[in-house]
């Protein structure tokens, strides 16, 4: 009886173990991008993205696509500004996006929407020199992540 307990809990904690490996699994550059996260290359930054969207099939994504950064101060950097960019034919295939764009877009006068011929949908994140800095695609992002991520790594007008 002993020995069936003791074979069922290591089943258990192998299955566990399992699980947890496969969850941490990388994916490739192609899925990530897919996934909508080309920009995110540091872990440091999905750390900080799980501060701000509490999706966690999301942050799980993100760390998936992500690498490992040795300097923390990475997930500190905020932004001057940012664009929005995306194609004016491609919206009506991105109805979170369409929302934020006409409702909440006010709220943060230092994003620009910028509509490019056939580009999918992603935020084009700026320095104090209006330079890009880093590019996130948020095609698969609902309207709260994209508020949540913006209040965390843009500076609020009044900084400015």
């Amino acid at each position: 009886m002993v020995m069936v307990i003791y074979r069922v809990a290591l089943v258990f904690i192998l299955f566990g173990v399992v699980s947890l490996m496969a969850e941490q699994q990388q994916l490739s550059t192609k899925e990530c991008e897919a996934l909508g996260f080309t920009g995110l290359a540091l872990c440091s930054d999905c750390n900080t993205f799980a501060e701000y969207v509490k999706d966690q099939e999301l942050v799980s994504d993100c760390l998936k696509c992500c690498t490992e950064d040795s300097d923390d101060a990475t997930s500190k950097v905020i932004y001057t500004g940012a664009i929005l960019e995306v194609c004016m034919r491609k919206l009506v295939f991105y109805p979170e996006i369409v929302g934020f764009i006409e409702e909440e877009k006010d709220k943060f006068p230092s994003v620009k929407v910028q509509y490019a011929y056939n580009s999918p949908p992603k935020l084009i994140m700026l320095d104090d020199d209006g330079e890009t800095k880093e590019t996130i695609r948020i095609d698969n992002w609902k309207r709260e992540h994209i508020l949540q991520f913006l209040r965390g790594k843009v500076k609020p007008s009044s900084d400015i």
